[in-house]
């Protein structure tokens, strides 16, 4: 009689998985960001990605990013993090862990604070120090949202059928 697998992936990488999963449905074609909250329990509550608000036609909408605010992505595009917060139908999201493929801007930040998520764990940073990501941090600091870098252990996930 064998035991039990012993390489069976982690509840960070099973999350950040489904976040990452959940950005390959975006139609940006620059960035792609997912998101996925967790509660307490490890359950899925929500998951979202950057787009196009429900019933706005991606096909109308400008997905460049040069131009006026009017004439770009930025005056229409929904974060993933926004997206997840408001796909979720079930109470509270009190004390629940945010997994996101990329670090969220100051206006993420503020509906992140505002639902009570504690923690914040994330893939990428590739804008850190520039004044949107600085305002972030101050007020997850400030509000005492954890914020915690995922750590990739590198091995490729491979399902043995």
């Amino acid at each position: 009689m064998s035991g039990k697998r012993t390489d069976y992936i982690s509840w960070d990488e099973y999350f950040m998985g489904i976040a990452q999963l959940s950005a390959m449905r975006s139609k940006d074609p620059n960035t792609q960001v997912g998101a996925c909250i967790v509660s307490q329990e490890n359950k899925i509550l929500s998951m979202g990605y950057n787009g196009f608000p429900k019933g706005c036609d991606d096909d109308e909408y400008p997905w460049n990013r040069e131009g006026d605010l009017c004439d770009s992505k930025y005056a229409y595009v929904t974060h993933s993090e926004l997206n997840a917060i408001l796909n979720y139908r079930g109470g509270s999201l009190e004390g629940t862990k945010l997994y996101v493929t990329l670090f969220p801007c100051n206006e993420c930040a503020k509906a992140i604070i505002q639902v009570g998520i504690a923690e914040l764990v994330y893939a990428d940073d590739k804008y850190n120090g520039t004044p949107a990501n600085l305002a972030s941090r101050r007020m997850l600091t400030s509000a005492g949202v954890k914020m915690t870098p995922y750590r990739s252990n590198g091995r490729i996930l491979e399902l043995k059928v």
